[in-house]
């Protein structure tokens, strides 16, 4: 059996590019999805598919993040004094959620290397790993359900998700030698595939329980375009040693790190919200009437 998993590690390094100019002086993990940060929503997921340890990857650029999750004294101190309960419980659960930890990548040298710095810190046990920039929220079912194939396999899981045609071609694609229900045996990884070659529709998304075996991999792996290390390339290295796992998901959430999904997942989320739902569905009503386009 293996050991449980029970730490989450976020890379959260990256310059977020494609929301400039809002991203100059500000984290792209903090940009804000209805009412906290993006980087917020997938720690609340880990948590809530049962990881109490949290290792964040940053840069020297993304004290913000660093600071979001640490206690805010002065804060704290005026809401309790002004009976600002709600917010001030609020403020407080975001640093009892878990255990925090941060580690900073120097350079930008690649998601592998990202993960590689996560070694002396999880040691010799299975962790999972959240791509920041996507969310997922659905109370943490899909990543609970990976950790527990992980945890009765003894193989590494990442999640994969059908797209239609060539847009395969625009991610990393699994293949795989046999599947059972909604789990497969990967036996091919290639990234951005050219259509007509792609193993299978299935793309690579951003959660992934790896055994601790992908630090070996990560060790032996030759940095590739621009001097990074890629993380597929480690993944590719799993295969058959000692194995490495899909779990076909029918829902990939939001890329909160494309400008169109990061509005989509704002509108989607404001209305499943239980306090301004119905508000903003009046408003979403109102404005598509205003431009005649209802």
């Amino acid at each position: 059996m293996t050991k449980r998993v029970r730490t989450a590690v976020i890379p959260a390094a990256g310059l977020g590019t494609r929301f400039l100019p809002a991203t100059k002086s500000q984290p792209k993990e903090m940009l804000t999805v209805v009412d906290r940060p993006a980087i917020q929503w997938v720690v609340e997921e880990a948590v809530a598919a049962g990881i109490d340890d949290v290792l964040i990857i940053t840069s020297p650029t993304k004290k913000g993040v660093e600071d979001h999750f640490d206690r805010m004294t002065e804060l704290e101190t005026l809401l309790e004094a002004k009976g600002k309960v709600e917010m001030l419980q609020s403020v407080r659960q975001i640093t009892e959620m878990a255990t925090f930890h941060f580690t900073r990548q120097g350079a930008p040298f690649g998601l592998g290397h990202a993960v590689s710095m996560a070694a002396r810190h999880v040691r010799d046990e299975p962790f999972a790993v959240l791509l920041p920039d996507e969310l997922l929220p659905d109370g943490g079912a899909t990543l609970r359900r990976m950790i527990e194939e992980c945890e009765e396999s003894g193989s590494s899981v990442i999640s994969l998700f059908e797209v239609d045609g060539p847009e395969i071609s625009n991610y990393g694609c699994a293949g795989f030698s046999s599947r059972d229900g909604d789990v497969v045996e990967i036996d091919q990884i290639v990234e951005k595939p050219a259509y007509e070659n792609a193993p299978s529709n299935l793309k690579v998304t951003g959660r992934y329980v790896f055994t601790p075996d992908i630090f070996d991999k990560l060790d032996v792996t030759e940095p590739g375009k621009g001097g990074e290390i890629q993380l597929t390339d480690a993944m590719a290295m799993l295969i058959g040693d000692p194995g490495l796992r899909g779990l076909v998901i029918k829902d990939a959430g939001y890329d909160a790190g494309q400008k169109l999904d990061w509005l989509r997942a704002n509108v989607e989320l404001s209305l499943d919200d239980p306090v301004v739902g119905s508000q903003v569905a009046d408003m979403i009503r109102e404005i598509m009437q205003g431009r005649g386009l209802s």
